[in-house]
């Protein structure tokens, strides 16, 4: 049966048309839907997992258990991932085991735009990349194969373009591979040196089989063109190459981009008066065709930062670029922000108003980083927040213990951040750490998490008690508060900025996209009581703006948090919660 379907959608047909058994996950644009989707099919065990190392170890446990199994991350989540890659491409597998990892260039939703590929080069991992979802979908099941057949995991590479667009599949059924009983295999699966010196022979040949593969796989393959052009491309710069050239260049379009078909791409070479390499990101191919003694063009002509489309390089290629709309006049810059209601604002502007220094972390509250708030002096990596804190403090003593915090979401504490208050209570620094607790994975699209009391599927599971769990690492004390309201925000940070041991905030009310979060009545501003005084709008709510130079609130954004109205002197602001 054909469908329309979006890249992740088709791996996860993918994986259900493989028989894989078991997908276990942290969500990350442009990852996060594969696993979403996955979990669609019943015969398909899927979780969230805390982190993408634990993701990866679980698949790592379903395949030396025999079964299909899968794991799916984004392009900084394989960073976090990457310990057990490593070994695990060492160990090989029983059951298959495919690794989905979503690369972002243009950093849509990421905070940098690494090269994944480098990974498959590093792990010596063999890595499969897509170009549409009929390949999607049929890489994934080709993967479980070559992933049994030499005894290794499998990447599937994706990018945003390809994760997110829609192109026609051809689904087919299920079709589970024969079982496999579990045998012990210390030799095989216990990594210490003298095993792991006789697996790296192994890992060297297995290449060397991959590389042959390589060069007669059908997912390489070659276009011959009209003229004496020849471009080496995959993913999603084939479809731009296609676009821009049709039928007149040559094209070897690799769906295997490690390891690289050698002999293929020299054949390729010499079959064409003048080679390209149309990639995005780094030369990761160009590399390999220049050690290869073959001269090309590549990262001279196209750059490593961002992204690459159509018109782009038919303008590198001197090329017509087709025609397209422009505005006439500049539109407006429209910056990120939180949601009108979003739960952290109260708590960010306390910290603003009381000129904390304040390290953030990865989640939608990095938006409190951007005006007016300008709450945030760093944001590095999942759980970053808590261990710089401690090293901000250590290094800074009394100087900055006083006056400095570190901010990290209810799902990226659970992620990454209990090692760093486990650091702050063993290591003893005056440090305040605010947990931003909405309930719910915010920044990927309302995901589970194990603090939220629901697994993947909406069912009741195990729910972490952050007040115990910070009290069991050894942290005495611990305070929650509502960030709506604004005074006991104050009293909080100011209480436990002046303590003289380790502490935490847990800043505690659920996202107001949740649906079974009930919006109040929109609140009003009286124009003959407002002053012009415009103190609402350092908020940052989208929800409030200035009109006829009188503060207005837009009654289609409002959720009555009541925030603003405790910031209003003269009282011109109707309606709200109280927090008498």
């Amino acid at each position: 049966m054909k469908e329309l379907l979006i890249g992740n959608a088709a791996v996860a047909r993918g994986l259900y048309e493989a028989g894989c058994s078991i997908v276990s996950s942290y969500p990350g644009t442009p990852s996060t839907e594969i696993t979403e989707f996955a979990a669609k099919y019943d015969e398909i065990y899927c979780e969230w997992a805390p982190n993408e190392k634990v993701a990866m170890e679980v698949a790592f446990g379903a395949s030396l258990r025999g079964k299909r199994a899968c794991c799916a991350m984004k392009h900084v989540g394989l960073n976090v991932a990457a310990d057990p890659l490593f070994t695990l491409s060492y160990t090989g597998v029983t059951g298959g085991l495919v690794i989905c990892v979503a690369d972002d260039p243009g950093m849509h939703s990421s905070q940098n735009e690494q090269d994944s590929r480098n990974y498959a080069k590093a792990s010596k991992v063999p890595m499969l990349e897509p170009s549409n979802s009929a390949e999607a979908l049929a890489f994934t099941k080709l993967a479980f194969e070559l992933s049994e057949e030499f005894d290794t995991p499998v990447f599937i590479k994706m990018c945003t373009r390809v994760a997110h667009s829609q192109s026609i599949v051809e689904t087919s059924e299920r079709v589970m591979p024969p079982e496999k009983p579990y045998e012990k295999n210390p030799q095989k699966y216990i990594m210490m040196p003298a095993n792991a010196k006789k697996r790296h022979p192994f890992v060297e040949e297995r290449c060397e089989k991959l590389t042959e593969y390589a060069n007669t796989a059908d997912i390489n393959f070659e276009e011959k063109g009209t003229s004496g052009i020849g471009v080496i491309t995959s993913g999603t710069c084939y479809q731009y190459v296609k676009e821009v050239f049709g039928d007149e260049a040559s094209i070897l379009k690799l769906g295997m981009v490690y390891p690289l078909p050698t002999e293929r791409i020299k054949s390729f070479a010499k079959s064409v008066d003048k080679l390209y390499v149309v990639e995005e990101l780094d030369g990761f191919i160009e590399t390999h065709v220049k050690a290869l003694g073959i001269d090309c063009v590549g990262k001279e002509l196209f750059s490593c930062i961002g992204e690459l489309c159509a018109s782009v390089i038919a303008e590198k290629f001197g090329k017509e670029v087709p025609a397209h709309i422009t505005m006439e006049t500049e539109i407006p810059m429209r910056p990120p922000v939180m949601c009108a209601g979003c739960p952290h604002r109260g708590m960010y502007y306390t910290l603003k108003k009381n000129n904390i220094t304040v390290l953030g972390d990865i989640g939608c509250y990095t938006l409190g980083a951007v005006a007016p708030l300008n709450a945030l002096d760093s944001t590095l990596c999942m759980g970053a927040s808590v261990s710089g804190l401690h090293g901000f403090n250590k290094a800074g003593g009394e100087d900055t213990e006083g006056k400095t915090v570190c901010v990290i979401g209810d799902s990226t504490f659970m992620h990454s951040g209990i090692t760093g208050l486990v650091n702050i209570s063993y290591n003893a620094s005056n440090s305040t750490v605010i947990i931003l607790d909405n309930s719910i994975t915010g920044m990927t699209g309302h995901q589970q998490n194990p603090t939220t009391g629901y697994n993947i599927k909406g069912d009741p599971a195990a729910k972490i008690d952050l007040e115990t769990l910070c009290r069991a690492v050894g942290i005495n004390r611990i305070r929650v508060v509502d960030p709506y309201d604004l005074k006991a925000c104050d009293e909080a940070v100011k209480e436990e900025l002046k303590a003289k041991e380790p502490s935490v905030i847990i800043s505690r009310r659920p996202c107001v996209l949740l649906k079974s979060v009930k919006a109040k009545p929109s609140l009003k501003v009286s124009p003959d009581k407002c002053r012009s005084c415009k103190m609402c709008m350092k908020l940052g709510c989208p929800a409030i703006s200035m009109h006829e130079g009188k503060a207005d609130i837009d009654t289609t954004l409002c959720v009555g948090c009541g925030v603003c109205t405790q910031m209003c002197k003269f009282d011109a602001i109707l309606g709200g919660e109280s927090h008498d």
